[in-house]
């Protein structure tokens, strides 16, 4: 059997059900959304350290696993400007430098000179970063996938257009973004 082993159907309570009997009659409320809520956030979190987890792995934080997606998701030759990489990951330019220097010292990523601007370098994502990029994502992929297996075909399916139509809410009411 999995790591992951699919749950009963019966009724069974998870920590959300057991705060919400101890304490929903105190909360001004409604319970349900309340539970909604609650499960997603503590799902959330749950994914995200599985995730650092896995980068921690491959001797990187998620920042620096962003550098190298970000990288990545551009295509060969993997290059980018600094001020580019700071621009899509939100950071300023000496956090961008700082994380740099970091993923350099460890052969991930290198410097260029920049042909058009000699004043400038060009970031390039190395043969190892592109291998523990993708070694990584392999590892939090299977991980995901026995996350997943709790679950039927249909139940996915279900699951995702629910939160599909949450995620519609909530990016209607968000400024547009631009990638």
């Amino acid at each position: 059997m999995s790591a992951m082993a699919r749950p009963r159907r019966q009724a069974e309570q998870d920590h959300i059900d057991s705060f919400l009997a101890r304490h929903g009659d105190t909360l001004p409320v409604d319970l349900e959304t309340e539970a909604i809520v609650d499960r997603i956030t503590s799902l959330s979190k749950r994914f995200i350290s599985g995730m650092e987890e896995t980068l921690a792995d491959f001797g990187l934080n998620y920042g620096e696993w962003k550098v190298l997606t970000n990288l990545r998701w551009v295509g060969k030759p993997y290059r980018r400007t600094p001020g580019q990489l700071a621009k899509s990951t939100e950071l300023s330019s000496g956090a961008m430098t700082n994380r740099l220097d970091r993923l350099e010292e460890a052969g991930l990523v290198r410097r260029l000179p920049d042909p058009e601007d000699r004043r400038s370098v060009i970031v390039e994502l190395t043969e190892k970063g592109s291998d523990v990029w993708h070694r990584a994502v392999g590892v939090q992929g299977e991980k995901e996938r026995l996350v997943a297996s709790a679950l039927d075909d249909r139940e996915k399916k279900q699951l995702n257009a629910l939160l599909r139509r949450l995620m519609l809410v909530f990016e209607a009411q968000e400024p547009k973004r631009t990638k």
